[in-house]
């Protein structure tokens, strides 16, 4: 297990590494999962915290045990042979530990939030994580190192985030970390800014309504984009349109057989 593990993990690193972008759909169950996989140019997956725990029951947060966030990832990971990355929020109150049991199910890479901890123990814990994959024989491992600063900016001048956002980013580089992600309303300014600041494929960013598309982005020299719990929000909307055409007398709308 460990030596395929470590070999994603290094095929999923090159992505990263590659000049074209690394689109990341994310799921939250097998059969999510078996879906993206089997679409056509789906190259890696993604898990989203806030959809698995949506899933199971429990509010966004940590509020999910992690035996159970780390029993649906394991399902994921056994659903394709495509290299699998996990958000593992902020790492369950042992963000090493965490990343060592998702290693051990498959999982090739991980985003761990920051949570604006103090930027000394914030980098600790990056290394931590890095030396904790190289232990268990995946030194390829592609931790996605998150912060914060523009999820918990509230009111603050975009300007002072942005600056802490690159501050953050650079001390996670210099932790280990291959690439930083830095989720929020990011402009094609903002981009350009961060990209400057920490190098071409070292960025990832998330997907939102109004974000750059994809195609800029590329030439920005971001790594990869993700989409975190819009995807299970796009099928839930499809569901509850279903649900009102059959409401209305409509019947079931017409679908694909995609298993």
């Amino acid at each position: 297990m460990t030596s395929d593990t470590a070999a994603r993990a290094t095929s999923f690193l090159e992505l990263h590494r590659a000049p074209e972008l690394l689109t990341v759909v994310n799921v939250w169950d097998a059969i999510s999962a078996t879906v993206v996989a089997g679409t056509e140019g789906t190259q890696a997956l993604a898990t989203a915290s806030h959809s698995i725990a949506a899933t199971l029951g429990y509010a966004d947060g940590e509020n999910i045990p992690a035996e159970e966030m780390l029993d649906m990832v394991a399902r994921i990971v056994r659903a394709t042979d495509l290299p699998v990355s996990a958000d593992l929020e902020g790492g369950y109150g042992d963000a090493a530990g965490t990343v060592r049991r998702a290693i051990g199910v498959g999982v090739v890479g991980a985003n761990i939030e920051d949570q604006m901890k103090p930027l000394t123990e914030a980098a600790e814990q990056v290394e931590a994580i890095v030396k904790a994959a190289e232990a268990e024989g995946v030194p390829d491992f592609v931790l996605n190192a998150r912060t914060d600063a523009f999820v918990k900016a509230g009111d603050r001048d975009p300007a002072e985030v942005l600056a802490d956002a690159v501050e953050r980013c650079r001390a996670f580089l210099d932790a280990g970390a291959p690439v930083v992600f830095v989720p929020g309303p990011l402009d094609e300014d903002m981009v350009g800014t961060l990209v400057e600041a920490l190098g071409p494929q070292r960025l990832t960013t998330i997907g939102l309504p109004g974000t750059p598309p994809t195609t800029r982005l590329q030439e920005l020299g971001v790594a990869r984009v993700s989409y975190g719990p819009m995807t299970q929000r796009v099928a839930l909307t499809a569901l509850q349109d279903a649900v009102s055409a059959i409401q209305r007398g409509e019947g079931i709308p017409r679908f694909r057989n995609l298993n």
